[in-house]
């Protein structure tokens, strides 16, 4: 079995709802160990857009990296999500941000995610649940990468609601 990180974030309709259900339906192929709390963030990229609730599950899965990415899609697409504008609004987004200490580059999938450097709503969540996890090509820990985003990059609220 393999240790993944993964992102989940909603703007659309019932947030909180949108997370909690993908935490659940995620359980059908992983075991989840470890859950950040859920940040309320600015969106980053596309900025006229409402606000998205984010966060990090930590679990073990033992199905390879692709077919991870298969099930992340089919499951945001069970989930109600529907194509859009990138970076623009959505139901559901679920991002395969680390699979172990594997390094991947195709024209479909990308490990660890590629952002991560520039995302604060990932490193947030992240830091709550592996401040030390180190990404497997810069070296450096989520805290460090945090401190490292520019000034300006979207702050997130921490919300009193947490998933379920």
């Amino acid at each position: 079995m393999e240790e993944v990180y993964i992102g989940v974030g909603s703007n659309v309709g019932d947030r909180k709802a949108n997370l909690n259900n993908a935490s659940c339906k995620l359980s059908e192929f992983m075991i989840i160990t470890n859950k950040s709390e859920v940040y309320e963030t600015d969106p980053q990229y596309v900025l006229n857009q409402a606000k998205f609730f984010n966060a990090v599950l930590c679990g073990y899965t033992e199905f390879e990296p692709f077919d991870v990415l298969k099930k992340l899609k089919k499951l945001e697409t069970s989930l109600g999500r529907v194509d859009g504008p990138r970076n623009g609004p959505r139901l559901i987004d679920l991002d395969l941000l680390y699979y172990g200490r594997r390094c991947i580059s195709t024209d479909t999938l990308t490990v660890p995610h590629p952002r991560i450097q520039e995302r604060y709503f990932v490193l947030r969540p992240l830091l709550d649940i592996a401040p030390n996890l180190k990404h497997p090509i810069s070296g450096k820990t989520v805290k460090q990468l945090i401190r490292e985003l520019p000034i300006g990059t979207g702050k997130g609220t921490p919300t009193l609601m947490g998933l379920e």
